[in-house]
C-alpha cells in the first residue's frame, strides 16, 4: 500500500510519544480514554455524519447541538454561546461584523490575530489602532491599558467597537474590566478574542486565584474561545460566547451562518460536547492537577543555570497579569536563543509552540501532566549542563524590540493595489498585511507605510527561514499602486 505522506508524518509522530507543549491543549488521545470516550474514537471514522434526521442543525439548533451550546452558556455563566468549526477566526470576524456596519470603525488592538485584520477586508471596516505596552526586555507585546482605549475612542468617538486579546500569545492579559468600563461609558461594544484563554474561567471556579478572571466574568460583551488549544476539543474547535444585549443575537447568528462551513464537522461538535462533559463532572480535578504540574515546574525552574522564566507566579518582582498556563523560557544568559532552544528540546522528544528571539514559549493544556513538567524541567537541566556557550547579544531581539516601539504613519486602507519587490518596499503603504507564523499577529499591517528598518527586519526573518505570510513566491508584497 502506497501510504498519503500526510498519514505517514501523522502516525510516525505519533509513535514517537513526544512531549506536547504546543497547541491543541488535549495532548493526544489519554484524556478522552481516562474518561470512558474510548467507543467515540474507535467510531471515529463512523461517527463522520451530515445533517440526518435527529443530528440537529447548526445554524438553526433546536436538539442535540443546541443542547451542546447550552451546556457551555451555563459553563461559561453567559447568555448564549455558539459552537464553532471554522475555528475562533470564524468567531472574531463575525464578531466584528456584526458590531461594526460596513465603513465604519473599529478601534483594535495592534498585535490582533491576522483574523481581525481579515474582517477590516471583507466589511470595508477602518481600524484605529490601540498599542499594546513593549516588554522591552524582549521585545514582546504586553497588555492593552484602559487609558490607551480611552486615547482611541476619545481621538475616534465615531468607532463603533473595540476587539483585542487576552490572553496575548505569551499568556499577558489585559484588565479587561477596567477596559470595558471604559467601552461601556461611551456606549461601545467590547469583544475578546480569548482565543488562548479558553481555561481561565475553570481555573478561578476551582479557586486558583493566581490565574487571571475570564473575559467573561470581567464584563466583556462578545468572547471567543478556543476550546481546542488549552482544553479538549479536536483543533479547529472554538466557541463564541455572547455575554450582553449590547449586540443583536439574530445579527450576530447572521454572520455566523455567513462565514461557518455548511458542512459542519459533527466529529468537531462532538469533541466540543465531549469536552463540555468532562468539564462538567471533572473540572476541579483537571483543574487542580493542571495547577500541580505547572506548580512543579515553577519551583524546579530556578535550579536550572541560566533559565529565566517570564511572569512566573513566584517571582515576587513580577508586576505583569499572567497566564501561568503559557511557560516562557529564556535561556540567553548562557547563549542558547529561542531557535536553539527549541532544536534542543526537539532533540530530546519535546515540542514546543512559538520562539520569539531569546524566548520559547511552552503551551500547556488540560490533558499535560506531571510527568510532561518533570520530563521539560529533566530536558532544561540536561541542556544547561552540556549546550551552553558564551552568551551574546540577540540581534533578533534589538530589531524586533526597536521595531515593536515604532508606530508607523497610518493611512486608509488601500483599495487600488499593485505588488512590488519586498526592498522595494520601503516608503509605500502596505495593502495586504505582512505576518510571521506563528504566532500570527501582523507585522505590518495594510494602511501602514513600511520603513527601511522594516524592510530589514522582514529580509532577517526570511533569510533565517522563518515562515512570514504576505510575501509571494517571487519575493514581492503588496502595496498600494502608485499613479504612474
Amino acid at each position: 500500500m502506497n501510504t498519503p505522506s500526510i498519514i505517514t508524518f501523522l502516525t510516525e509522530h505519533a509513535d514517537k510519544k513526544t512531549v506536547s507543549f504546543h497547541m491543541p491543549g488535549h495532548k493526544g488521545s489519554a484524556v478522552y480514554r481516562r474518561f470512558g470516550y474510548d467507543d467515540f474514537l474507535q467510531k471515529m471514522m463512523d461517527c463522520d455524519i451530515t445533517e440526518i434526521p435527529g443530528a440537529d442543525n447548526l445554524f438553526q439548533t433546536e436538539g442535540i447541538l443546541k443542547a451542546a451550546q447550552e451546556k457551555y452558556a451555563e459553563l461559561y455563566g453567559v447568555q448564549r454561546s455558539y459552537l464553532l468549526i471554522n475555528g475562533t477566526s470564524c468567531g472574531v470576524i463575525a464578531a466584528v461584523m456584526a458590531s461594526v456596519p460596513k465603513g465604519r470603525k473599529l478601534v483594535m488592538a495592534r498585535n490582533s490575530h491576522k483574523a481581525i485584520f481579515n474582517s477590516l477586508v471583507l466589511a470595508d471596516i477602518q481600524p484605529v489602532y490601540a498599542y499594546p505596552e513593549i516588554i522591552s526586555e524582549y521585545g514582546i507585546s504586553g497588555g492593552i491599558t484602559a487609558d490607551e482605549i480611552e486615547r482611541c475612542l476619545a481621538e475616534n468617538p465615531e468607532a463603533e467597537a473595540v476587539i483585542l486579546p487576552s490572553p496575548n500569545y505569551y499568556g499577558i492579559c489585559s484588565d479587561i474590566r477596567a477596559i470595558a468600563e471604559v467601552v461601556h461609558r461611551r456606549g461601545k461594544v467590547l469583544i475578546v478574542d480569548q482565543a488562548h484563554g479558553a481555561h481561565l474561567k475553570f481555573f478561578r471556579n476551582a479557586g486558583f486565584t493566581d490565574m487571571p478572571e475570564s473575559a467573561e466574568e470581567q464584563g466583556a460583551d462578545i468572547v471567543v474561545n478556543s476550546i481546542h488549544k488549552t482544553l479538549a476539543s479536536f483543533t479547529q474547535s472554538a466557541v463564541l460566547n455572547l455575554n450582553s444585549d449590547w449586540v443583536d443575537h439574530y445579527v450576530l447568528e447572521d454572520k455566523l451562518q455567513m462565514l461557518e462551513s455548511t458542512s459542519p464537522s459533527y466529529l468537531l461538535m462532538g469533541s466540543l460536547d465531549i469536552n463540555a462533559a468532562i468539564l462538567n463532572e471533572h473540572q476541579t480535578t483537571l483543574m487542580t492537577e493542571w495547577h500541580e504540574s505547572l506548580m512543579h515546574f515553577y519551583q524546579e525552574a530556578p535550579a536550572v543555570k541560566g533559565l529565566k522564566v517570564i511572569g512566573s507566579p513566584l517571582d515576587a518582582d513580577a508586576n505583569i497579569s499572567m497566564d501561568i498556563t503559557k511557560i516562557n523560557l529564556d535561556m540567553s544568559a548562557v547563549g542558547i536563543d529561542g531557535a536553539r532552544l527549541e532544536e534542543l528540546l526537539m532533540e530530546r522528544g519535546i515540542f514546543a509552540e512559538l520562539t520569539t528571539g531569546p524566548i520559547l514559549m511552552c503551551m500547556t493544556g488540560i490533558g499535560n501532566t506531571l510527568s510532561d513538567s518533570k520530563r521539560l524541567i529533566e530536558a532544561l537541566k540536561d541542556i544547561s549542563a552540556c549546550c551552553s556557550v558564551a552568551a551574546a547579544a540577540s540581534p533578533a531581539k534589538t530589531a524586533v524590540t526597536a521595531v515593536l516601539k515604532e508606530k508607523l504613519r497610518l493611512f486608509p486602507v488601500p483599495q487600488d493595489k499593485e505588488r512590488v519587490p519586498l526592498l522595494a518596499g520601503a516608503g509605500r503603504i502596505c495593502a495586504s498585511s505582512i505576518i510571521p507564523y506563528p504566532p500570527g499577529i501582523p507585522f505590518i499591517c495594510p494602511g501602514e507605510q513600511l520603513t527601511e528598518e522594516v524592510i530589514q527586519y522582514i529580509k532577517k526573518l526570511r533569510d533565517a527561514g522563518e515562515k512570514v505570510i504576505g510575501i509571494n513566491d517571487l519575493g514581492e508584497i503588496t502595496v498600494e499602486r502608485q499613479l504612474r
